[in-house]
Parts: C-alpha cells; structure tokens; sequence
C-alpha cells in the first residue's frame, strides 16, 4: 500500500469546484471550531493563556503536520514515504505535549487544563472526521 506513488495526497482538494470549499472546511472542520470557540471562552472568563496556547499550538501542528503527510505521499521511496509518516504522527504527539506542558508551566493548572481541553475537543473532532473521509484515506481517487 505504501509502494504506490501518488503525485496528490489522499483527499486533497484538486479541483476549484464550487463544492471544494466546504469539503475543505469539512476536512478541517477542527481547527474552524477551535477558532470560531475562541469568544465563548473569552467572554465565559476561561483561562486566556491555556485556550491561546491550546488553539494555536493545535492549529500550527495540525497544519505543519499536513505538510510532512503530503511530502510522505509524494515521496517514491518506500523507507522515505514511512520515515516520513512516523516523523508526523510522533513529532506531533511530542509537540502537543510541549504546548500543554508551556500552558501548564507558563500560567497555572488552569491553563494546563484548558489547554489539554482544547487539544482533546479538537483530536475528537479531527478523528471523527477521518472516519468520515477513510475512503480517501485508504484509497485516493484519481481526479480528472
């Protein structure tokens, strides 16, 4: 499954159909709900520092994290291809960790907490939705 070489990533957007957008924001439907939560937590008085630390660290992974998947899917190697693929997925559970662990060390438990909160909400939201997308994931379509 790995030999395969594809020149897009699995569900990548190829296409300017009027469609593409909200199957974009489908796909990253986590990080649109981290972003559009941002002023009920403001305005409910939740700690400012864990939800700044939580959301943007989540939404910079994520996203760093799609730019070494599409070089991995890229990649005509095999032992690059899954090089690449464990590069994302550990270096992102590392990185997580360390924006959890800076909200917790930066303010105080509370920080930490929501931090932690926000990441959980967001994974649930990411994971739920590759489910929803597994065909694209298991076997890309070929756009024409």
């Amino acid at each position: 499954m790995l030999a395969r070489a594809s020149a897009t990533p699995p569900g990548a957007p190829t296409d300017r159909s009027p469609g593409g957008a909200s199957l974009m924001a489908a796909r990253y439907l986590d990080v649109v709900l981290v972003i559009a939560s941002a002023p009920f937590v403001l305005l409910a008085g939740m700690p400012r520092l864990g939800y700044v630390l939580g959301a943007g660290g989540w939404i910079v992974i994520r996203f760093a994290s799609e730019i070494v998947k599409r070089r991995a899917w890229s990649a005509q190697d095999t032992r690059s291809r899954a090089a690449l693929h464990l590069a994302a997925i550990l270096g992102r559970v590392w990185l997580i960790a360390a924006v959890i662990l800076a909200a917790r060390f930066g303010g105080d438990n509370a920080d930490g907490i929501t931090a932690a909160v926000v990441v959980l909400c967001a994974f649930t939201v990411e994971l739920a939705m590759s489910f929803v997308f597994r065909d694209e994931l298991i076997a890309p379509r070929e756009r024409s």
